[in-house]
């Protein structure tokens, strides 16, 4: 199971990896403020209605007012992938550096103190005292 997790969380690593720093382009064709096609990495059909109708604020001209239109948004990859994650000054390195240091030393295993009993026998044992020093009530 936790072989699994991993190799899903990388696969989604890597996907996000690619796919921030993949650039690409969505066009759109509008004709009469009504979307009529869309193309990713390539530019949209038009509807063949290019030419436009007569602008009707000025009858005398021949200014021909176009309905459709063309848009494009641009969504940028990002070039650099190593970014400046840590910005800091020589006291704050410092600092770090003795934290870390003193905070590993914590859970490190100290040297255990030698007694000089450890390794001699427990003395034998000829009468059990605790029952010379009983008494009885009857």
């Amino acid at each position: 199971m936790k072989k699994a997790i991993h190799k899903i969380s990388a696969i989604l690593m890597t996907f996000v990896v690619l796919l921030s720093t993949m650039s690409f382009t969505v066009s759109m064709h509008y004709c009469m403020g009504d979307i009529v096609d869309t193309a990713v990495f390539q530019k949209a059909h038009t509807c063949g209605m290019e030419q436009g109708m007569k602008d009707s604020s000025s009858e005398n001209s021949n200014t021909m007012k176009g309905c459709c239109s063309d848009e494009e948004i641009k969504m940028e990859g990002q070039d650099d992938l190593k970014l400046p994650v840590f910005d800091i000054n020589f006291d704050q390195q410092v600092f770090v550096v003795s934290f870390l240091h003193s905070y590993i030393d914590l859970f490190q295993a100290t040297e255990e103190s030698k007694n000089a009993f450890f390794d001699s026998s427990p003395p034998f044992i000829v009468r059990q005292i605790f029952k010379l020093d009983e008494t009885y009530l009857i």
